[in-house]
């Protein structure tokens, strides 16, 4: 059975306790010929399970989840993690370290409920899955700078964390106008192999038709629902160019059947480890 359903995950990665209302999680899918069937935002791991449950119908979905899903390590950063680095880090796009010591592990427990539910965490070795309920993790920065489609070809986009370059004073702004630039290229994955449809659905032809805010929190609510639907297209592009086109960091070394903490990221030739 092939894939029918791409979904995008971009995770609170704090998992927050009952006193404390859960960041909101933005989430997104699409289908093979990039029709946005559903996105919006979730708030907690109950509410984002939920959404997963109504969305991949048919028992067939790939969900690429922003967030860290394996976690191994006692301490330090993990090998994927410290990859997207050294691989990517010419493009000004690094991974925050994760380990058992983090505090925000939220990543962990969605793929915990996840697995009890009946998906299954792949790490990518394999290539693409052909079928079923099956999750991974990913990062939409290593999407925006390794997909050629996007048109990063010097260094990620300034829509999310502030350049030294930039002013405080000015901040705002700048980022409302790089969000609008990063949607206007988004939009061009319309007619791309495999594509994305923005104007296929109402909240996200709103990105189409509104400008990006400069408020924090409604500037981080329209951030959140961006990222979901990279994640979902970074999906998308796994599932139909495999290892042509993406890379899996983190594997290197690992014997054949132990589950890896890994990351699936889009990967221009430069941009892959030269092989001795």
């Amino acid at each position: 059975m092939e894939t029918e359903r791409f979904i995008g995950v971009d995770l609170a990665w704090a998992h927050s306790g009952t006193r404390t209302k859960p960041n909101e999680t933005g989430v997104a899918a699409i289908d093979r010929r990039g029709v946005v069937v559903d996105c919006g935002w979730t708030r907690g791991i109950e509410e984002t399970m939920a959404w997963l449950a109504r969305t991949a119908v048919d028992g067939s979905a790939l969900a690429f989840v922003d967030a860290p899903l394996i976690v191994d390590n006692p301490a330090g950063q993990r090998s994927c993690e410290r990859e997207v680095g050294q691989r990517y880090g010419r493009w000004k796009v690094s991974a925050n370290s994760t380990n058992q010591n983090s505090p925000r592990l939220a990543g962990v427990l969605l793929r915990e409920r996840l697995e009890e539910s009946g998906w299954v965490y792949d790490d990518g070795r394999g290539g693409p899955p052909a079928g079923g309920l099956v999750m991974s993790e990913c990062y939409p920065y290593t999407t925006l700078v390794g997909a050629r489609e996007l048109g990063y070809d010097q260094e990620r986009p300034t829509y999310k964390r502030r350049p030294v370059r930039v002013p405080t004073a000015q901040w705002r702004e700048v980022r409302a106008r790089e969000c609008d630039r990063l949607i206007e290229r988004m939009a061009g994955l319309a007619t791309t192999d495999p594509p994305l449809l923005l104007a296929s659905h109402a909240v996200s032809r709103r990105l189409l038709d509104e400008p990006s805010p400069q408020a924090a929190a409604d500037y981080k609510h329209r951030e959140d629902l961006l990222d979901a639907l990279l994640c979902a297209w970074t999906a998308s592009l796994w599932s139909r160019h495999g290892l042509e086109r993406c890379q899996v960091l983190g594997a290197d070394g690992l014997a054949p059947g132990v589950r890896a903490p890994t990351i699936i990221a889009p990967a221009r030739p430069e941009q892959r480890r030269v092989r001795p």
